[in-house]
Protein backbone atom coordinates (compact mmCIF):
# COMPACT_ATOMS: atom_id res chain seq x y z
CA UNK A 1 0.00 0.00 0.00
CA UNK A 2 0.88 3.41 -1.24
CA UNK A 3 1.34 6.78 0.81
CA UNK A 4 -1.40 8.97 0.65
CA UNK A 5 -0.78 12.00 -1.29
CA UNK A 6 -2.49 14.20 1.89
CA UNK A 7 -3.28 12.73 5.07
CA UNK A 8 -5.69 14.84 6.06
CA UNK A 9 -8.41 17.64 4.73
CA UNK A 10 -6.41 20.00 6.29
CA UNK A 11 -3.42 19.07 4.39
CA UNK A 12 -4.91 19.08 0.75
CA UNK A 13 -6.34 22.62 1.87
CA UNK A 14 -3.23 24.11 2.09
CA UNK A 15 -1.76 22.80 -0.59
CA UNK A 16 -4.98 23.86 -2.96
CA UNK A 17 -6.85 27.02 -1.41
CA UNK A 18 -9.47 26.76 -4.08
CA UNK A 19 -10.59 23.41 -2.94
CA UNK A 20 -12.09 24.31 0.06
CA UNK A 21 -14.24 26.13 -2.58
CA UNK A 22 -14.79 23.20 -4.52
CA UNK A 23 -15.07 20.78 -2.04
CA UNK A 24 -17.50 22.23 0.34
CA UNK A 25 -17.62 21.77 4.70
CA UNK A 26 -15.37 19.20 5.14
CA UNK A 27 -13.86 18.66 8.87
CA UNK A 28 -10.10 19.37 8.52
CA UNK A 29 -8.28 16.94 11.00
CA UNK A 30 -10.61 14.09 9.43
CA UNK A 31 -8.04 11.54 7.08
CA UNK A 32 -8.23 12.60 3.74
CA UNK A 33 -9.40 8.55 3.03
CA UNK A 34 -12.07 8.53 5.21
CA UNK A 35 -13.69 11.95 4.29
CA UNK A 36 -13.38 10.70 0.69
CA UNK A 37 -14.99 7.38 1.44
CA UNK A 38 -17.63 8.84 3.86
CA UNK A 39 -18.81 11.39 0.93
CA UNK A 40 -19.06 7.99 -1.92
CA UNK A 41 -20.94 6.11 0.54
CA UNK A 42 -23.34 9.53 1.42
CA UNK A 43 -23.43 9.46 -2.41
CA UNK A 44 -22.42 13.55 -1.94
CA UNK A 45 -20.92 12.86 -5.58
CA UNK A 46 -20.22 16.71 -6.28
CA UNK A 47 -17.90 16.39 -2.84
CA UNK A 48 -16.59 13.36 -3.48
CA UNK A 49 -15.53 13.91 -7.17
CA UNK A 50 -13.97 16.95 -6.29
CA UNK A 51 -12.09 15.99 -3.63
CA UNK A 52 -10.55 12.58 -5.51
CA UNK A 53 -9.57 14.70 -8.05
CA UNK A 54 -7.26 17.20 -5.84
CA UNK A 55 -6.21 14.44 -4.17
CA UNK A 56 -4.51 12.66 -6.83
CA UNK A 57 -1.07 13.46 -8.15
CA UNK A 58 -2.09 15.18 -11.81
CA UNK A 59 -1.71 12.20 -14.08
CA UNK A 60 -3.50 9.74 -12.37
CA UNK A 61 -6.13 12.33 -12.03
CA UNK A 62 -6.10 12.50 -15.32
CA UNK A 63 -6.13 8.70 -15.91
CA UNK A 64 -9.16 8.42 -13.49
CA UNK A 65 -10.97 10.98 -14.90
CA UNK A 66 -10.56 9.43 -18.16
CA UNK A 67 -11.73 5.97 -16.99
CA UNK A 68 -14.67 7.39 -15.08
CA UNK A 69 -15.96 9.29 -18.22
CA UNK A 70 -15.79 5.96 -20.46
CA UNK A 71 -17.59 4.53 -17.48
CA UNK A 72 -20.30 7.25 -17.81
CA UNK A 73 -20.43 7.29 -21.11
CA UNK A 74 -21.37 4.89 -23.77
CA UNK A 75 -19.26 6.13 -27.17
CA UNK A 76 -17.56 9.04 -27.92
CA UNK A 77 -17.24 10.27 -31.29
CA UNK A 78 -15.69 13.46 -33.18
CA UNK A 79 -14.34 16.07 -31.51
CA UNK A 80 -15.33 14.37 -28.03
CA UNK A 81 -13.35 11.42 -28.68
CA UNK A 82 -10.73 13.00 -30.14
CA UNK A 83 -10.46 15.20 -27.00
CA UNK A 84 -10.50 11.66 -24.42
CA UNK A 85 -7.87 10.29 -27.01
CA UNK A 86 -5.72 12.96 -26.76
CA UNK A 87 -5.86 12.98 -22.94
CA UNK A 88 -5.57 9.00 -23.31
CA UNK A 89 -1.99 9.44 -24.98
CA UNK A 90 -0.77 11.78 -22.30
CA UNK A 91 -1.33 9.30 -19.32
CA UNK A 92 0.05 6.84 -21.07
CA UNK A 93 3.02 9.32 -22.77
CA UNK A 94 3.60 12.39 -20.36
CA UNK A 95 5.63 14.25 -22.67
CA UNK A 96 5.73 17.91 -23.46
CA UNK A 97 4.75 16.67 -26.80
CA UNK A 98 1.62 14.74 -25.67
CA UNK A 99 0.86 17.76 -23.10
CA UNK A 100 1.05 20.29 -25.96
CA UNK A 101 -1.33 18.26 -28.62
CA UNK A 102 -4.05 17.54 -25.42
CA UNK A 103 -3.85 21.30 -24.75
CA UNK A 104 -4.70 22.41 -28.46
CA UNK A 105 -7.18 19.61 -28.79
CA UNK A 106 -9.16 21.13 -25.40
CA UNK A 107 -8.56 24.60 -26.50
CA UNK A 108 -9.98 23.95 -29.95
CA UNK A 109 -13.35 22.15 -28.49
CA UNK A 110 -16.48 22.50 -26.74
CA UNK A 111 -15.86 23.30 -23.36
CA UNK A 112 -19.82 21.64 -22.66
CA UNK A 113 -18.11 18.70 -23.60
CA UNK A 114 -16.80 16.95 -20.60
CA UNK A 115 -13.84 14.71 -23.05
CA UNK A 116 -12.59 18.27 -23.28
CA UNK A 117 -12.25 19.35 -20.18
CA UNK A 118 -10.17 15.83 -19.44
CA UNK A 119 -7.91 17.36 -22.26
CA UNK A 120 -7.06 19.95 -21.02
CA UNK A 121 -6.62 18.84 -17.85
CA UNK A 122 -3.45 16.65 -19.31
CA UNK A 123 -2.69 19.89 -20.81
CA UNK A 124 -2.52 21.96 -17.95
CA UNK A 125 -0.59 19.52 -16.21
CA UNK A 126 3.13 21.36 -16.30
CA UNK A 127 4.86 23.82 -18.53
CA UNK A 128 3.28 26.56 -20.40
CA UNK A 129 -0.77 26.88 -21.03
CA UNK A 130 -0.04 29.14 -24.17
CA UNK A 131 0.78 28.70 -27.39
CA UNK A 132 4.80 28.51 -28.56
CA UNK A 133 4.93 31.83 -29.97
CA UNK A 134 4.07 33.66 -27.04
CA UNK A 135 6.13 34.09 -23.66
CA UNK A 136 5.47 31.22 -20.78
CA UNK A 137 2.67 31.38 -18.68
CA UNK A 138 2.90 28.35 -16.32
CA UNK A 139 -0.08 26.18 -15.35
CA UNK A 140 -1.31 26.72 -11.98
CA UNK A 141 -1.33 23.83 -9.14
CA UNK A 142 -4.91 23.26 -9.59
CA UNK A 143 -5.84 23.80 -13.17
CA UNK A 144 -5.71 20.20 -13.60
CA UNK A 145 -7.56 18.95 -10.27
CA UNK A 146 -10.92 21.72 -11.33
CA UNK A 147 -10.56 20.37 -15.32
CA UNK A 148 -10.92 16.57 -13.98
CA UNK A 149 -13.56 17.78 -11.27
CA UNK A 150 -15.73 20.08 -14.52
CA UNK A 151 -15.53 17.05 -16.77
CA UNK A 152 -16.61 14.17 -14.07
CA UNK A 153 -20.20 17.01 -12.77
CA UNK A 154 -20.49 17.46 -16.67
CA UNK A 155 -20.57 13.59 -17.01
CA UNK A 156 -22.56 13.33 -13.89
CA UNK A 157 -25.65 15.23 -14.72
CA UNK A 158 -25.71 13.13 -18.05
CA UNK A 159 -26.27 10.38 -16.17
CA UNK A 160 -29.99 8.82 -15.90
CA UNK A 161 -31.49 8.49 -12.23
CA UNK A 162 -31.47 4.88 -12.21
CA UNK A 163 -27.74 4.29 -13.36
CA UNK A 164 -26.41 7.28 -11.41
CA UNK A 165 -25.35 5.80 -8.04
CA UNK A 166 -24.50 2.59 -9.76
CA UNK A 167 -21.51 4.12 -11.92
CA UNK A 168 -20.61 6.87 -9.37
CA UNK A 169 -19.70 4.22 -6.56
CA UNK A 170 -17.66 2.52 -9.05
CA UNK A 171 -15.68 5.71 -10.09
CA UNK A 172 -15.10 6.55 -7.04
CA UNK A 173 -14.27 3.09 -5.91
CA UNK A 174 -11.37 3.40 -8.32
CA UNK A 175 -10.56 6.63 -7.09
CA UNK A 176 -9.96 5.41 -3.97
CA UNK A 177 -8.08 2.52 -4.90
CA UNK A 178 -5.83 4.98 -7.12
CA UNK A 179 -5.20 7.05 -3.70
CA UNK A 180 -4.22 4.44 -1.57
CA UNK A 181 -1.64 3.66 -3.85
CA UNK A 182 -3.52 0.05 -5.34
CA UNK A 183 -1.75 -1.27 -8.44
CA UNK A 184 -4.09 -0.26 -11.00
CA UNK A 185 -2.72 0.20 -14.58
CA UNK A 186 -3.42 3.79 -15.78
CA UNK A 187 -3.79 3.31 -19.54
Amino acid sequence: MGQVRFSTVRDLFEAYPLARYDVGNAAPEKSSLDFLQEAADAGNWHQAVSFCAYLLPRRVAVAWGCRSLRQMCDNFDGNEGRSLSFAETWVRQPDEQSRNKALAVGNANDPEQPATWLALAAGWSGGSVVPAEFAPVEAKPDQTARAVRAALLIGLCRLTRESRDRIMTACLEDGIQLARGEPRPLR
